[in-house]
């Protein structure tokens, strides 16, 4: 359990919420953010965003996982597979100088903590699942054990980029012409599919805004607990973290 911050300073982290923007246009903010925190001249931030709809493939996604139709998909530098983002998601990029020992697993583990929280805000029960990253919700009559956020990071010079996405009230079919994060053998789904009622990007950002800075200062420890039972590893696990 982890009780101290994963971060190399104490100052505080600069959250901008900005709303709905290009993907492309965020990448570009966010290597200009990583580029002035490398160089010691800015300091950490979090970007909390919608984006419009698009997919984008990390490094291991495999030509299978990618849309048959000629649908256009960007390539980005982040680990993990193909995902899709787009309206009724909340994406976060939190850009932390991460503190010395550099442990990308644990700060991946603190991010899932953070979104697992926010879930049981919402009476949603998730967890972990062993060999794959991400939060999950455990199978049940509804379906399979299926993703409701998923994680995938860079660490470039010792600085966080990407990070994490939350189904809201997302419009889910848009996963059904890729293999999401490279998985066959489970499912996606949203807060409104969980709770059968509306859940908008704006009721949950102040929850992972709160949740996410909580689990990169230590204060929401890391738990032993949340990992769904289940009879044996899954087939395809997910890396979601690349390092240069």
């Amino acid at each position: 359990m982890s009780v101290s911050s994963c971060r190399a300073t104490k100052e505080p982290v600069e959250v901008r919420p900005i709303g709905s923007i290009d993907y492309l246009e965020a990448w570009e903010l966010q290597r200009s953010y990583v580029d002035a925190r490398v160089d010691h001249g800015g300091q950490d931030t979090m970007l909390l965003l919608e984006h419009p709809s698009v997919y984008t493939a990390g490094k291991r996604t495999e030509p299978d996982d990618r849309p048959q139709d000629g649908t256009p998909v960007i390539d980005v530098d982040r680990g993990g597979k193909i995902t899709w983002h787009g309206p009724g998601q909340l994406v976060g990029y939190p850009i932390i100088k991460l503190g010395d020992p550099i442990d990308v697993v644990h700060y991946v583990r603190r991010l899932e903590e953070a979104l697992i929280k926010v879930c049981d805000q919402f009476g949603v029960h998730t967890g972990r699942v062993e060999g794959r990253s991400g939060v999950w919700v455990p199978a049940d009559e509804r379906g399979p054990e299926r993703k409701i956020a998923a994680i995938g990071i860079r660490v470039q010079r010792g600085v966080t980029m990407h990070g994490f996405e939350l189904n809201c009230n997302a419009d889910l079919t848009a996963f059904d012409k890729i293999v999401p994060c490279g998985i066959r053998d489970a499912g996606v789904t949203s807060l409104s599919f969980e709770l059968e009622r509306d859940v908008t990007v704006a009721e949950a950002l102040p929850l992972a805004r709160d949740a996410v800075l909580a689990a990169l200062d230590g204060e929401l420890p890391v738990s032993d607990d949340r990992w769904l039972p289940r009879p044996e590893a899954p087939a395809a696990p997910g890396v979601t973290f690349a390092l240069s």
